[in-house]
């Protein structure tokens, strides 16, 4: 039922992404006495959910326990593992197909529209900013807040002079240098230094640049000298590794490898769970059963046969000799390849355009009930500003809707 309040209050909401514009129409939604106005500097809001999920929007991931859906987030999922008790995937699902938008969980827990359009979320989400009269104004800078001398903020905008509200909500994303926080610095707010998260690794020799697009389903992926080891799908590119067990490391190691400037060793086993004795064994079969077939030629391994090519290659093996010609030096370091083979990483890309970065605003100053900051009253931070980042999969949006949520309910129960 919707919260009515007697005295009109004007709202700020900073940021046209996917956490700000919730906030926004679910505040209206539940208050609709209130003035809301969403800026976004930008031409365009919502940008980033046009274009996540290769344009499909990964809404989030069919996870429907709190305390394990907490577990996907190296930074902030202390937080979140509470707030998903009032608002988790679950609750995201039945927001949006209460509202006419069908979601699909496929076969990795992520969930898109059943439309595979992102086109179909943006969409739902203007009709509720219309519904409940939420102002948009793009091209609108705001450069400085500043707590008003009464109750309430200043806010300045570039090129547009200043405005008042009772009550802001900074839902700017993540910047990926810290001197673009100093404005929230000046409120008195600390800041986690930021670094990025989700990103491939790029290989320092190209040993596997002409097999982009080559993929293995299942692979343990070990940083070496850390605590850090994921399993899972990896992907070539051209530059070296990626797929979710790379991109699950990133997030994990993130500030890691940032201390390391993204130079580092890792250790894949291609055939995991399999172990180094196991894949012995198994090519000793291969040379015992096919002695007269080429090395090129096996069935106990499901590669891509040009990958299988390199990988023997990589062991000194020529792929056209034979089985029966392998020799137990041959056999030792092929296994290594499989096994226990090991490059050297230096650098990093941006995972497509979902950037994602670790730091921001630190959670320790913030009201985990309501996103309230503990410095300043009626300021609100929600989404990627704060401290929190997830894994691949939906997490970060769903981190977003339940930051947009809590603070929601917060403005409009504290408007009355």
């Amino acid at each position: 039922m919707p919260i009515i309040c007697h005295m009109n209050k004007n709202i700020a909401v900073i940021g046209g992404g996917a956490a700000g514009y919730f906030t926004a129409i679910n505040a209206a939604r539940l208050n609709p006495q209130l003035n809301i106005t969403l800026y976004e500097k930008s031409k365009e809001v919502l940008s980033k959910v046009r274009v996540s999920g290769g344009g499909r929007c990964n809404v989030t991931h069919n996870c429907f326990d709190p305390e394990r859906l907490s577990s996907f987030y190296p930074r902030g999922g202390k937080m979140l593992r509470w707030s998903f008790e009032r608002f988790q995937a679950k609750d995201t699902v039945h927001w949006f197909e209460s509202r006419g938008v069908k979601l699909k969980a496929e076969d990795d827990g992520r969930m898109f529209p059943v439309t595979d359009n992102s086109g179909t979320v943006i969409e739902c989400l203007r009709r509720e900013a219309r519904k409940y009269g939420v102002l948009v104004r793009t091209k609108t800078n705001v450069t400085r807040i500043k707590p008003s001398k009464r109750d309430g903020f200043e806010l300045e905008l570039l090129k547009n002079g200043k405005t008042y509200a009772d009550a802001v909500v900074v839902a700017t994303g993540g910047y990926n240098r810290e001197k673009a926080y100093q404005w929230i610095k000046d409120l008195g707010h600390t800041i986690q230094k930021p670094v990025p998260s989700l990103f491939t690794f790029n290989f320092r020799e190209k040993i596997f640049t002409d097999l982009a697009g080559i993929s293995v389903d299942e692979a343990e992926v070990h940083i070496k000298e850390t605590r850090f080891t994921e399993t899972g799908p990896v992907l070539f590119t051209h530059w070296g590794m990626s797929g979710p067990a790379v991109l699950k490391l990133s997030a994990w190691a993130a500030r890691e490898l940032y201390q390391k400037e993204y130079r580092y060793d890792i250790k894949v086993n291609w055939v995991a769970p399999r172990n180094e004795e196991e894949v012995r064994q198994m090519l000793i079969s291969l040379r015992e059963h096919n002695a007269r077939r080429q090395v090129n030629k096996q069935d106990q391994f499901s590669f891509p046969v040009r990958l299988w090519t390199r990988f023997s290659e990589l062991a000194g093996i020529d792929p056209d000799k034979r089985w029966a010609e392998v020799s137990n030096r041959e056999i030792y370091d092929l296994t290594q390849q499989l096994v226990n083979a090991v490059y050297s990483v230096q650098g990093k890309t941006t995972y497509k355009e979902e950037f994602v970065t670790c730091g921001g605003v630190s959670l320790k100053e913030i009201n985990p009930d309501t996103l309230e900051s503990k410095k300043i009253p009626a300021l609100y931070f929600v989404g990627e500003v704060l401290d929190i980042d997830g894994v691949t999969g939906g997490f970060n949006f769903q981190a977003a809707w339940t930051n947009g949520m809590l603070a929601a309910e917060a403005i409009a129960e504290s408007s009355l």
